[in-house]
């Protein structure tokens, strides 16, 4: 048999999820329900109290008590199956919801004060010194000097991008293709930009000698483990080869790990663990792979460059949302996010299995060639020269299957047309088949088209 206490609980919560009490609505008072029910004030007070924990409500001293938010079921339920290979995000039933809160509510309870005022502008003190110990643990050596807590790694890219070096060069290098995140970036802000072809096999170690000796290369911007789009990994033996171009030619690089934690191989290291001094820029985010409203990114400077980057961050947004900086401290040093993690780990390797498996069934046959990562959110499919990618995206959509056109990755010299991305992380592992499937299906259709359209150029079919 249910409490009292408990028995009040839930009638106010059916009250409040039915519609009944509206956010904002004060409920009634301890001294009105304590006579409605026959019970103590003490009951009433302790089944508020469990409310206000529980988030339907809070209190205003002197005022009462107020429903926090409407709670009403969302209607807005989808009438048709979206197989979803565009969202980058991370897969919504792997969100660590619940954990965070918790950390949320504790780092607040903890660190008010702290929480609410302005901040340092490099973070929250005690989250960069509980970063240095979580980065040791992925062969990352820095200490909280070095470390800045950024809004998501596009800030640190962003601010990087426009940033004058000490090397006193002006040109970054990119490969090609790469996150877009970063080419927009180039583009806003009016840099000179050199690409490297990358394709699973790496890049031309020559052809990168090359260009960082003739081209004023400030930066190579660089994201070493399974790359967006093509889900490219390096070898530890190529990361050393990249560094020590680097150190021979003056050039920095800007490594962006923001997949790195999904490694499912731990013998490989970060770019950052050759060159731990000052030439390599390390860039890491826990948005993609824990919730990407979070907001929170890391980079580890070089000491040289610590000054005017904080000039240059100042005044862009002072300092970096705090509450989520608290919860996040909280989340590495309890061992929540070494146990999301390894539920990540085998996620994201399960799917990118599945999704291989129904490539090599369906694209295979048709000599179709797709990266082939072990791990990650990424891979790319090479569509045939017939076949142009937004045409593509353009006729999966009728199907309602979602892909990227991976054309905004590429600088307008090495644009391409003939490559489509697919992100697993947010695809229903129930809907991977048909979604290659249809894939596949969708080529043979506009290549068979492009075809007759050559041959017989009246009968147009698209």
């Amino acid at each position: 048999m249910d409490t009292k206490y408990s028995q009040i609980m839930n009638e106010i919560k059916e009250e409040i999820t039915n519609g009944t009490l509206r956010a904002g609505t004060k409920i009634p008072s301890i001294r009105y329900l304590s006579e409605k029910y026959a019970c103590s004030k003490n009951t009433i007070i302790k089944a508020y109290n469990e409310l206000e924990k529980q988030h339907y409500i809070y209190s205003i001293p002197k005022s009462g008590f107020f429903v926090v938010n409407d709670v009403t079921p969302s209607q807005d339920i989808p009438t048709t199956q979206r197989v979803d290979f565009h969202s980058a995000g991370p897969d919504k039933e792997a969100m660590p919801y619940e954990d965070f809160q918790h950390c949320v509510n504790q780092a607040i309870d903890l660190y008010k004060g702290e929480l609410f005022s302005y901040s340092h502008q490099q973070g929250f003190l005690s989250l960069r010194k509980q970063l240095v110990k979580h980065l040791q643990d992925r062969q990352v050596f820095t200490t909280p000097e070095r470390l800045f807590v950024l809004s998501g790694s596009q800030q640190a890219i962003h601010l990087l991008v426009p940033l004058p070096f000490p090397n006193g060069k002006s040109n970054i290098l990119i490969e090609q293709p790469t996150y877009f995140g970063i080419v927009e970036s180039i583009r806003l802000h009016n840099v000179k930009a050199f690409g490297i072809e990358l394709t699973m096999k790496g890049i031309n170690l020559e052809r990168l000698e090359y260009i960082f000796r003739h081209n004023d290369i400030k930066f190579f911007y660089v994201v070493p483990r399974f790359q967006n789009p093509l889900g490219h990994s390096y070898s530890n033996e190529e990361k050393r080869k990249i560094v020590e171009l680097a150190i021979k030619y003056d050039v920095y690089i800007v490594e962006d790990d923001i997949l790195g934690d999904l490694d499912t191989n731990f013998k490989s290291d970060p770019i950052f663990t050759y060159e731990p001094t000052g030439r390599v820029i390390y860039i890491k985010s826990f948005s993609k792979i824990m919730l990407p409203g979070l907001r929170i990114g890391v980079t580890v400077l070089p000491e040289l460059l610590i000054n005017n980057f904080l000039r240059h961050k100042f005044s862009s947004d002072l300092f970096s949302a705090t509450i989520s900086q608290g919860a996040l401290e909280l989340y590495l040093k309890n061992g929540m996010f070494n146990g999301h993690i390894e539920r990540i780990r085998k996620l994201y390797s399960t799917k990118m299995e599945k999704v291989q498996l129904a490539c090599e069934l369906y694209l295979s046959p048709q000599s179709y060639n797709y990266t082939k990562p072990d791990t990650g959110f990424y891979l790319c499919i090479y569509l045939p020269k017939e076949v142009q990618a937004n045409r593509l995206v353009v006729a999966l959509q009728q199907e309602n299957v979602f892909v990227d056109d991976a054309t905004r990755m590429y600088l307008p010299e090495f644009q391409k047309e003939n490559l489509i991305r697919l992100c697993i992380s947010q695809v229903d592992e129930a809907q991977i088949v048909f979604g290659i499937k249809t894939i596949a299906k969708y080529i043979n259709l506009l290549k068979n088209q492009e075809v007759r359209l050559v041959e017989k150029p009246n009968h147009l079919f698209l």
